[in-house]
């Protein structure tokens, strides 16, 4: 059973993945994502469907475009497969429970919203906001189902308590962190906190310690100016998939401390 829900969550994170490539270039813009169909960006010939297979196309048109042979960035197998391996290891992590959909939706959005704010420096209200919706509907169901109320009560509180401090946070110095961080932060206190309150302490620390590493380094290598913003939520989402999959084996070393975190 275990093998066979992660074949399918590989299988499925292609898929979504490749919507997802569709999302990080058109909603930065203001395009829509299900209009027009997809299509070269030098030549702007539709794409075929035997040339929007995950990877493979990718791999078998030699990273050119059919019609003029434009170079195909290594940006959209890399999104397809990396989508693949985190909805993978979200399904080995979670199991054939009622909550897997809601955390394959959460690390989806998360997904998006790392690599447009990579780029852009910014996390769409088009994708915070409808994506919070979805997750929480979701996992408030899925607590129907579990009938484990609690798991969504912790929820609303994570989310209540991440939403004060991003907000303090913002309000004393706008440059440290962004009102998109401060958008976002409900539905990572909700969905970390639906797992744990420990999940969400791992997923705070883990997305800072992340962020101070590479800003060191990146500062250490000039490559970055030490007053220079950074985006912020990719290491919001690195710390959110770090207390999706390890929180228990980061924990287990002080078993006071996950007694009394859950």
């Amino acid at each position: 059973m275990t093998a066979a829900l992660v074949i399918w969550g590989a299988i499925a994170g292609l898929v979504v993945g490749s919507f997802l490539n569709v999302v990080i270039y058109r909603v930065p813009r203001g395009l829509s994502v299900v209009a027009p169909r997809s299509a070269c960006p030098t030549c702007h010939t539709p794409i075929a469907v035997r040339d929007n297979i995950p990877v493979i196309s990718w791999l078998a048109l030699g990273a050119r475009c059919r019609s003029c042979h434009a170079p195909i960035s290594v940006r959209y197998p890399l999104v397809e497969a990396g989508t693949a391996l985190a909805f993978g290891l979200v399904a080995w992590r979670i199991g054939p429970h009622p909550q897997l959909t809601a955390y394959l939706a959460f690390v989806a959005s998360l997904v998006a919203l790392a690599l447009i704010d990579v780029e852009h420096l910014r996390l769409p209200t088009r994708i915070v906001y409808p994506a919070g919706v979805l997750v929480i509907a979701l996992l408030v169901g899925a607590s129907a189902v579990l009938d484990q109320w609690h798991r969504s009560v912790v929820g609303a509180l994570c989310a209540l308590a991440w939403l004060t401090l991003f907000g303090t946070i913002h309000l004393v110095s706008p440059r440290a962190l962004g009102a998109g961080d401060v958008r976002l932060a409900p539905l990572l206190g909700f969905a970390l906190g639906w797992l744990s309150v420990g999940a969400v302490v791992v997923g705070f620390f883990a997305a800072n310690l992340v962020g101070s590493i590479v800003g060191v380094a990146l500062v250490a290598a000039h490559r970055m100016q030490r007053r220079q913003p950074i985006p912020y939520g990719v290491f919001l989402a690195i710390g959110a998939g770090v207390a999706i999959l390890f929180t228990p084996q980061i924990l287990s070393p002080w078993p006071a401390l996950r007694g009394l975190l859950g």
